[in-house]
């Protein structure tokens, strides 16, 4: 299976979500209470903005959750990827923590609309409105690092070419400056800069070729030298 990572959404800072999820809320909802109506229709006016506020993070909290790929059901070679360059557990616990929040306003809208169904005032209605809404948005807030942490990664996984798991592929990999790039250019349709300078070449880079009918990827690293791995740099 090819993971497509460029289709990943950018995420916006929990105070831009915010200002959405309210500015929508605002919009799609009624905003004036007459003075005609009974309290049955003042606790439905109230209680329909509590329940689409709750509705539209729970869209937005799910769109992020529902785009990145999980580390469990993805091929091996992505899960090593993902570990190698984002720390698995710190990117399971960011999805898990995104998870946990929109648990929690879920089940906070729920009880405001139970103590909604029961205010006897336009006033009690009315702060009830204003306490449920707050509180989701303090949840919110407190998901601002997770948030940022995602976006981060979207950037990076957006980056990285699209290598099939499942192909045929021949990876070069050797010292700096020893030809890598322009052996690759030579055998496949890549095209990967070539210098006469060393580390040139700082990400994958992948090409395709066919021989005897048989299509390879040809995946371009950059060059390491022959030391420990906790010696090496990010690269």
């Amino acid at each position: 299976m090819n993971y497509n990572f460029k289709s990943i959404k950018a995420i916006p800072p929990s105070k831009d979500l915010i200002n959405i999820v309210l500015s929508k809320t605002q919009r799609k909802t009624p905003t004036v209470v007459h003075p005609g109506y009974n309290i049955s229709r003042i606790r439905t006016f109230y209680m329909r903005k509590i329940k689409f506020c709750e509705q539209t993070i729970n869209e937005k909290l799910s769109d992020i959750l529902e785009s990145f790929p999980k580390v469990e059901e993805v091929h091996p070679f992505y899960g090593d990827l993902i570990n190698v360059l984002y720390d698995k557990d710190h990117y399971k616990l960011a999805l898990g923590h995104i998870k946990a929040s929109r648990n929690m306003i879920e089940n906070l809208a729920k009880d405001y609309l139970k103590l909604a169904k029961y205010a006897d005032s336009l006033y009690r209605c009315k702060s009830l409105k204003k306490a449920a809404l707050g509180r989701m948005c303090t949840i919110l807030k407190k998901i601002s690092a997770s948030l940022a942490y995602l976006e981060e990664v979207r950037k990076h996984l957006a980056r990285l070419p699209s290598i099939n798991p499942f192909e045929r592929t021949v990876l070069v990999t050797g010292y700096p400056n020893v030809g890598k790039s322009s052996f690759v250019n030579s055998v496949s349709r890549a095209n990967v800069e070539v210098q006469p300078y060393p580390f040139t070449t700082q990400a994958l880079y992948v090409g395709h070729t066919e021989y005897k009918n048989i299509r390879f990827q040809v995946i371009d690293s950059p060059g390491i030298m022959d030391r420990p791995l906790e010696q090496m740099n990010t690269i």
